[in-house]
């Protein structure tokens, strides 16, 4: 549901606005628009923690934090289908598109490819990367490495990163199938959404710093999140991060930075993989057969009190179509946000009305 008070925002409104901040950071127009694009497609599919209320964290990372806006990727390493990319400190979004694509294009020659990423920064949401492998009638995987903010089942120390995974897989009639999910209850994002909202959080999400679950915003920011399955989850969120930091060589768990204070510029990791369909079985083939599997998802029996079934990624394809026709929703402390950020980067609003002092 939208807050009665949240600001529906043309999606290409918002794109100018975004590009002309990041451009204020000292990025290049190409750069700049592949920023805003990440934030507004992940506003678009409603997953706000990754939208545009990470852009004033990105700026001081941008500004004051040691991240180069100019910091371009490249490869460091190859041994046949496997490359290693080191993003040159850039924005994690430059360097992970850049490396999907290189590995996309190895996978296009040897059936399977994987790549290690180093010398990075976070990347927003995983899936806009698992779903470039899609067009191309390919399987993409996607992980990263993030700040440490869960502990190790039982404990109440700041370990362990939730560490998302995004897989894509294409189909034919229905829509592609794609997961995009730390191995948290929720993402940091979406407690720092909610405490804006002025919500409490679900039960489940979160633990205080002495490892006591709560469903206080402020509690949850200062202690841990919850880990998905209890003890499975945080193992499986231990283990994106080491493929993700240890075969790029970057820095894993507390070596990347404390998460109240931020991670290390540079030092952020992920590792991508892409499967050529046609390497194991006709494409035609394994698209009918991801057809009938998210069929039979819509003709599963429901439980009471449920009107609909999705498969994974179907309620973000929904959610793209209405906050396309109907504006993304934004609260006004994004939009406050926002308004201070252009102030402060000199940004000319006068395009943008919707931006006001609050």
């Amino acid at each position: 549901m939208t807050p009665v008070d949240d600001t529906r925002i043309a999606d290409s409104d918002l794109r100018a606005l975004i590009r002309q901040i990041y451009a204020a950071c000292g990025m290049d127009a190409t750069d700049a628009g592949l920023m805003a694009d990440s934030h507004v497609e992940s506003d678009l599919r409603g997953a706000h923690s990754h939208g545009v209320l990470r852009v004033p964290g990105y700026i001081d990372r941008l500004v004051t934090g040691g991240v180069d806006p100019r910091g371009q990727p490249s490869i460091t390493r190859e041994y046949g289908a496997c490359l290693v990319v080191d993003g040159g400190n850039s924005m994690g979004q430059i360097g992970c598109r850049f490396a999907m694509e290189q590995t996309l294009d190895r996978a296009e020659r040897h059936g399977i490819a994987a790549c290690a990423i180093g010398g990075s920064n976070h990347c927003g949401a995983l899936a806009p990367y698992a779903i470039q492998a899609l067009t191309r009638e390919m399987i993409g995987v996607f992980t990263t490495h993030s700040l440490p903010i869960m502990a190790p089942w039982g404990g109440a120390d700041r370990l362990i990163g939730n560490n998302p995974l995004a897989i894509a897989l294409p189909a034919h009639q229905e829509r592609p199938v794609v997961h995009d999910g730390a191995f948290s209850a929720s993402a940091y994002g979406k407690v720092r959404y909610y405490q804006q909202q002025g919500w409490d959080l679900p039960a489940g999400w979160a633990f205080d710093k002495d490892g006591r679950p709560t469903l206080d915003t402020a509690a949850a920011l200062d202690g841990l999140l919850a880990p998905i399955g209890d003890f499975k989850g945080a193992a499986l969120g231990m283990i994106m991060g080491l493929f993700a930091a240890l075969l790029s060589g970057a820095a894993y768990g507390t070596e990347l930075g404390a998460a109240n204070q931020g991670a290390l510029a540079g030092q952020d990791s992920q590792f991508a993989l892409a499967i050529k369909i046609e390497a194991f079985v006709d494409p035609s083939t394994f698209k009918a057969r991801v057809d009938k599997a998210v069929q039979q998802i819509h003709a599963c029996r429901r439980a009471p009190g449920i009107g609909q079934l999705y498969a994974p990624g179907e309620l973000e394809f929904r959610q793209h179509q209405e906050y396309s026709r109907d504006g993304i929703p934004l609260n006004p402390v994004i939009v406050a946000d926002l308004a201070q950020a252009a102030r402060d980067l000199a940004v000319d609003t006068t395009s943008f009305p919707w931006l006001r002092r609050d």
